[in-house]
């Protein structure tokens, strides 16, 4: 419903996360434990409910090494999606303190090759993803962009970035498309600066997945104490509900095809 709303809305392009995917699925926090086809179902779903939505996937690791990667690739390929992200982070949580590291370059780059030779579809986009800003410092992630540029990527995606001169020095070398994600409340936010600097899709969080959680726990904890249904606040307006389902259609094709009014 979710894709229908932002649909109707005039999103350009849906995102599906995988910390979204596994709150959605499984009701867990991202810890990569959402396994693959859980994934590429949901995401099948999402396409399926919507027309003119193109849809972009956090795909995380990939699920594996490089041969997963073209598995993973496959699987999304087949379920409709419109691009998938492909990170260089070292996922699931190893052993050992839990801090954020990086696969090497080399590896990096060996998924993303593996990921561009699996699609079929020309028009289906690999997108590398690098947290190297952050992670390891500018000067390699200046080096990773410029690597994944040359691998044949169709667009970079970045996290981390903060500050102009960040973004600035990958910019610089990046001769695709650039995605950024959590850029709320920093120096580089300026959509007409981000505009500048190539990036043509700045991700803005997980703000509706949280709302919802947040009206259905006020919603179950007015009525355990008490609300009647007919005084609850916050519910759906002005035939949101209908839209949201596709009501309209249903009616139409009851009429149709099985004689209904």
């Amino acid at each position: 419903m979710s894709a229908h709303i932002a649909e109707e809305l005039g999103f350009e392009v849906g995102m599906f996360a995988g910390s979204t995917a596994s709150l959605t699925v499984l009701g867990a926090p991202d810890l990569i434990v959402l396994t693959l086809s859980e994934f590429a179902d949901q995401a099948r779903r999402i396409c399926r409910a919507v027309k003119t939505l193109p849809l972009l996937v956090d795909a995380d690791h990939g699920y594996g090494n490089a041969l997963n990667a073209m598995r993973t690739v496959e699987e999304l390929e087949t379920a409709g999606v419109a691009a998938m992200t492909l990170e260089d982070t070292v996922l699931p949580r190893p052993y050992g303190d839990g801090k954020v590291t990086l696969i090497s370059l080399e590896e990096g780059l060996g998924k993303v090759r593996a990921a561009l030779a699996a699609r079929d579809d020309p028009a289906f986009c690999i997108v590398a993803r690098t947290g190297a800003v952050s992670v390891t410092g500018l000067a390699d992630a200046v080096e990773r962009t410029r690597a994944y540029t040359e691998s044949g990527a169709d667009a970079i995606f970045y996290t981390g970035i903060r500050t102009r001169a960040e973004l600035d020095a990958v910019s610089a070398v990046a001769t695709i498309p650039i995605i950024v994600g959590g850029v709320e409340g920093t120096e580089i936010k300026d959509r007409d600066y981000l505009a500048a600097r190539g990036v043509r899709v700045a991700l803005q969080g997980h703000q509706p997945i949280m709302a919802a959680v947040q009206a259905v726990h006020a919603t179950l904890k007015a009525l355990r104490d008490g609300t009647p249904p007919s005084e609850l606040q916050g519910l759906p307006q002005g035939g949101l509900m209908g839209r949201a389902t596709r009501e309209a259609d249903y009616k139409r094709w009851t009429r149709e095809f099985l004689g209904g009014a």
